[in-house]
């Protein structure tokens, strides 16, 4: 299977609400008219991007998990998205990955906003995890990692690149531009869910989700309003492209020794 039909959730957040949240996801996802293969949700999409970790951080297998774990079941599709995760004393911001034949994975956030004081809360990741799904390699990462083309670099063989985000208004230029060169220095799609509206310590989101090529073209682009973006991306187009033009293998070789 080449095509992956992928549809981003972008919504504003409830402040502290996971209830809420889950319950207004659930809404959004349920109205879907036709298939998709990939849902995705914002960073931290229970909460907005706070640090009340010790308020509000579930277990993996939680209420949230176990609530994208039903809904990748019912709606048959790849439900990803990230929370507050408590785990062996720490806390983290991790991306929870449900299938919907029932397996979980997740992917913890390496590059934590110092400018909010995540480190201060939150553990860094230290993996660089790659989901298989549907004949296609996903890199996941959340939000600020999207500043940092080290960490993803393409040395891993993936198609995708996800991220996660509660991006503000205030920087979404960047954002915009660095969907676009991760796609275009990593020979991949490029994809990226923000939320809109304003969270608790007043920051304002626009949204402007988005769905790049392996060109940098844009193939879908959210407003700064609640919508739901769906699109179909191929496979054999970037196989194709990469087989033509295999920049990926003039790359400069180097490790990353601090994972």
């Amino acid at each position: 299977m080449s095509d992956l039909r992928i549809t981003l959730v972008q919504t504003d957040i409830h402040w502290c609400e996971p209830e809420a949240n889950r319950s207004m996801q659930e809404e959004k996802i349920w109205s879907l008219r036709d298939q998709t293969d990939l849902i995705v949700l914002p960073e931290m999409f229970t909460t907005g991007f706070s640090m009340k970790a010790k308020e509000f951080a579930e277990h993996e297998n939680g209420i949230s998990g176990k609530w994208m774990k039903r809904m990748a079941s019912h709606t048959g599709a790849l439900l990803v998205g990230s929370i507050m995760c408590a785990d062996g004393g720490k806390f983290f911001n991790r991306m929870l990955m449900a299938f919907p034949d029932g397996r979980f994975e997740h992917y913890d956030k390496r590059h934590l906003f110092s400018p909010a004081d995540e480190h201060k809360t939150y553990t860094a990741g230290r993996e660089r995890n790659i989901i298989d799904y549907k004949g296609w390699r996903i890199f996941p990462q959340i939000c600020y990692d999207l500043r940092f083309p080290v960490f993803s670099r393409n040395d891993l063989g993936y198609d995708l690149l996800l991220y996660v985000a509660n991006w503000p208004e205030a920087r979404i230029y960047a954002w915009q531009t660095l969907l676009k060169a991760r796609a275009i220095e990593n020979q991949c799609y490029s994809v990226g869910v923000n939320r809109v509206g304003t969270d608790g310590n007043q920051w304002k989101f626009p949204g402007s989700s988005m769905i790049c090529d392996f060109l940098g073209q844009v193939i879908s682009q959210g407003s700064d309003a609640e919508q739901i973006i769906s699109s179909t991306i191929q496979l054999e187009p970037l196989k194709d492209f990469r087989s033509k033009f295999n920049f990926l293998s003039d790359r400069d070789h180097f490790e990353l020794k601090d994972l």
